[in-house]
């Protein structure tokens, strides 16, 4: 790690931010390599940001945007520009535009049969994240791309960042001495419109598919992501056991405030809990706790404060490597895949336990009220509560919540297959 001013650190093959990154894979020169073709799978909601940053690649040289698949075409005025081929099937699309990458944004249940589908073509993948509703679809998805041996990257942002590998270095050093857990807390802020934005949203099953859109699943999925890498506990085989409690205080099926924890098969703890009916919405992050001091990591700001014995409190931040930009980079020069299907193993047994849990129950009408004018529901003093169980690496049960019910427990021994 190389300090380049006081409390900030930069990494090699990092960028603080889109359009500052010069990695591999970028053509600038007589004799660079052609632009990768892309086509992109859902360029509504989350899919803008994808459009953005396909653009943002596409100026570089990096890529080229050659089709976009959606049930209802875009127009012109929505795309804001000319666009490229359209069609909603996206076989047929890739056929047509020769695509090297595919890029999946589209409702969860979608996932392994696009991902498939662009596997059995040789095309190479980046499937936003969660990667597939349950482990056997996951493992149908990853077993399938491996099998036709195309690269396949998982889109958890945060662990292209370049704190990952520099928290994981400061543990190795023993900067906060033996490690003895890890917690992460997301407190986010949702209007309940946000819950009708799609007919998947804040669903379980749809139409008898599992779906698995909660809290912990889907926006603050990173959270949970983030802290089994920083546990080094990314695979599916790195999992004991799970213990979940789910709620919700909207009227939906899936959680909107719940917590998760991890026993690792290195005996260690990840605990993880979330919300999105904050009294204030705030960054999320996550915390590696030591015997001699603590490392917390703002993961969307890629912030990381470390907070140790016998020292002053060290405030480093650092860049962030893209993922497309990233599998761009591994297909023209080798560069290793950040995030790949076997590395979100144990986030996945996280999902499948959260399948398998019994339905989130709604929080009593006295835990939680409107915010007047603001379309969205809260739950006193969860803030509190979520900053707490990261804090302590307890359950909302744990801590006294009066609405938590009892913690739901997998088996000690969690299937890997």
């Amino acid at each position: 790690m190389t300090a380049t001013s006081p409390g900030t650190a930069t990494s090699p093959g990092t960028a603080n931010g889109p359009g500052t990154a010069t990695g591999p894979g970028t053509a600038t020169g007589p004799g660079a390599r052609p632009p990768l073709p892309v086509v992109l799978a859902g360029a509504r909601g989350h899919g803008r940001w994808h459009v953005e940053n396909i653009r943002r690649l596409q100026e570089r040289g990096v890529v080229r945007l050659v089709g976009i698949c959606e049930l209802d075409p875009l127009t012109e005025d929505e795309f804001g520009g000319e666009l490229p081929e359209q069609s909603a099937d996206f076989g047929a699309l890739l056929d047509s535009t020769g695509a090297r990458i595919a890029v999946i944004c589209t409702p969860i249940p979608t996932h392994t049969d696009l991902a498939l589908t662009a596997a059995r073509r040789g095309v190479h993948l980046l499937l936003e994240k969660p990667p597939a509703p349950s482990y056997a679809e996951f493992r149908r998805m990853a077993d399938g791309v491996a099998a036709a041996g195309v690269a396949c990257q998982i889109g958890f942002q945060s662990l292209g960042s370049g704190a990952v590998p520099a928290i994981r270095e400061l543990v190795a050093e023993g900067a906060v001495g033996r490690v003895v857990g890890v917690g992460g807390a997301g407190a986010w802020v949702r209007p309940e419109a946000y819950f009708r934005r799609a007919p998947w949203a804040g669903r379980r099953r749809l139409n008898g598919a599992d779906v698995i859109d909660g809290a912990l699943t889907n926006p603050l999925a990173h959270a949970v992501a983030t802290a089994l890498a920083l546990g080094e506990s990314t695979r599916a085989e790195d999992v004991a056991g799970i213990e979940t409690e789910l709620l919700h205080a909207h009227d939906i099926e899936s959680d909107d405030t719940s917590c998760v924890r991890i026993t690792t098969a290195r005996g260690g703890s990840v605990t993880v809990a979330a919300t999105l009916c904050a009294e204030r919405a705030d960054e999320p992050y996550v915390m590696v706790h030591g015997t001699r001091g603590r490392i917390t990591f703002w993961y969307k700001q890629d912030r990381v404060l470390l907070q140790r014995a016998d020292h002053g409190p060290e405030e480093m931040r650092f860049g962030r490597t893209d993922l497309l930009e990233n599998l761009a980079a591994h297909l023209t020069d080798g560069t290793p895949l950040l995030v790949t299907p076997d590395e979100t193993g144990a986030f996945m047994q996280v999902v499948e336990a959260i399948r398998k849990a019994p339905d989130p129950a709604p929080l009593p009408p006295g835990a939680w009220h409107r915010v007047p004018g603001e379309d969205r529901r809260v739950v006193p003093g969860i803030d509190g509560l979520v900053a707490a169980a990261a804090d302590t690496l307890s359950l909302y049960s744990e801590l006294g919540a009066p609405w938590a019910l009892p913690t739901h427990h997998l088996p000690k021994e969690v299937s890997t297959r």
